[in-house]
């Protein structure tokens, strides 16, 4: 199961960052304003607000295999409209349309694949920790995104539209693939008429949701999550120019090698999470050492004054991004329940979506009339609400925030910086407790 996990998330991960390097440099070469490009791609984050519940929902009633073979299809049409609308040289409106519908594409994707691996490693009686599962998991979409990203870049120098295409094709690839591999272990899938669809969805959302933001430990991580990817959400894409600025130089493949190293960079904070974990009894402790390092990276890519500045402080950032992710997902997975994961997950993306609302409207729009410097800074200074906000998580405790596994490691390494030790977490919570 956890093969088919990392193989489904590579190709995925493969298919989707193709375009990731030259995104921003094909909306641009398409006609759009710089200001433009960031109210399409928070169209985008408007679908997965917009969608996130109800695919989410899907995935709990109709099964998880369904609701990823729904993503592949979806991103792949999405993909191919947005290459048309470029050759018709349509404008900011058009391009929004098919966002959301390239957003609905993802959230079809989001929290799904998770809740299968989930669900299937608790029915087959796996006993390792998930945080080194999704760290792993990450190295391999880390691996396909360099692979991604480099090779966008060098199909881009050919021509801008070509990546696009290509996505659609390994989608297309991943489909035969996920149809013959994937399968429902340790939930089952309820079939039902179309017209029982609709009130099941709308029960199964009211139900999901107020378990996911009526805990009080889940609901200050979707409000960490909505201030962080709110900013990356417009970083990711932001960069692409301000580098290429800094380094004088309009070289698609650039672009390519910058991504490439923000997929090793991520691969690297991956990692640090198992040789982390076997020092640290905590996993708030590694989010909270992730958030300083991701804030104070930002802050640093908007003072930098030349790309050889700019390119380790965003490296940084996103190594940190790497070493947030699986601690974070594996916190969350120990808090929800089988029958509501899926939604509660996607729930959690809608939340980063609404962020990233704000985050691309908001520091688009001064990236055009400041400086997209100004937008690092002031965006890095933002995220720094999530460290008070990840504290209090850390003060409510109970089983979810400890790292204790079959080889969870040495007593006491994390004593020494005033933060409690393996042996010490283990005393004060002998027993499972409700959280």
């Amino acid at each position: 199961m956890i093969r088919s996990y990392y193989a489904l998330a590579g190709l995925y991960t493969l298919s989707a960052s193709i375009i990731w390097g030259v995104n921003t440099l094909f909306l641009l070469d398409a006609g759009l304003s710089f200001f433009e490009v960031f109210l399409a791609n928070a169209a985008y984050s408007v679908g997965t607000v917009l969608f996130e519940i109800p695919t989410g929902v899907v995935a709990d009633t109709l099964g998880r295999r369904a609701s990823f073979l729904f993503s592949v299809v979806v991103l792949a049409t999405s993909t191919l409209l947005y290459v048309a609308l470029a050759d018709m040289g349509a404008g900011v409106v058009a391009f929004a349309v098919v966002s959301v519908l390239m957003g609905l594409g993802f959230t079809f994707y989001s929290g799904a694949v998770e809740a299968w691996l989930v669900d299937a490693l608790d029915a087959t009686g796996y006993d390792g920790q998930l945080d080194t599962v999704f760290a792993r998991g990450q190295q391999v979409t880390g691996g396909a995104m360099l692979v991604g990203t480099v090779g966008g870049g060098l199909l881009g120098q050919w021509s801008l539209s070509v990546p696009f295409v290509v996505r659609s094709v390994l989608l297309a690839v991943l489909f035969v693939a996920a149809y013959g591999r994937m399968r429902d272990i340790g939930f089952s899938p309820r079939h039902m008429a179309a017209s029982e669809l609709p009130a099941e969805m709308a029960a199964n959302a009211r139900v999901g949701v107020a378990f996911g933001f009526g805990q009080r430990p889940i609901r200050l991580m979707m409000i960490v999550s909505m201030f962080q990817l709110g900013f990356f959400s417009w970083a990711f894409y932001a960069w692409q120019p301000y580098l290429l600025e800094l380094l004088e130089k309009n070289a698609v493949w650039v672009a390519g090698l910058v991504s490439a190293g923000i997929s090793l960079s991520a691969m690297a904070g991956n990692q640090v999470v198992e040789w982390a974990s076997r020092r640290c009894g905590q996993r708030t402790t590694l989010m909270i050492w992730a958030a300083v390092i991701q804030a104070g990276g930002a802050i640093l890519v908007g003072v930098a004054t030349t790309f050889w500045m700019a390119l380790p402080a965003l490296l940084l950032m996103t190594t940190a991004l790497g070493l947030n992710g699986p601690v974070r997902q594996a916190y969350l997975h120990h808090l929800i329940p089988s029958e509501q994961r899926a939604t509660v997950v996607s729930f959690d993306s809608m939340m980063a979506g609404v962020g990233g609302v704000g985050g691309q409207v908001g520091l688009g729009a001064l990236g055009e009339s400041q400086s997209v410097s100004a937008g690092f800074v002031v965006g890095g200074a933002t995220t720094t609400v999530a460290i008070p906000l990840l504290w209090a998580v850390r003060r409510i405790g109970g089983p979810a925030d400890q790292i204790i596994g079959t080889d969870a490691g040495v007593d006491g390494t994390c004593a020494a910086d005033g933060l409690p030790s393996i042996a010490n977490v283990q005393a004060q919570h002998p027993e499972p407790v409700e959280v």
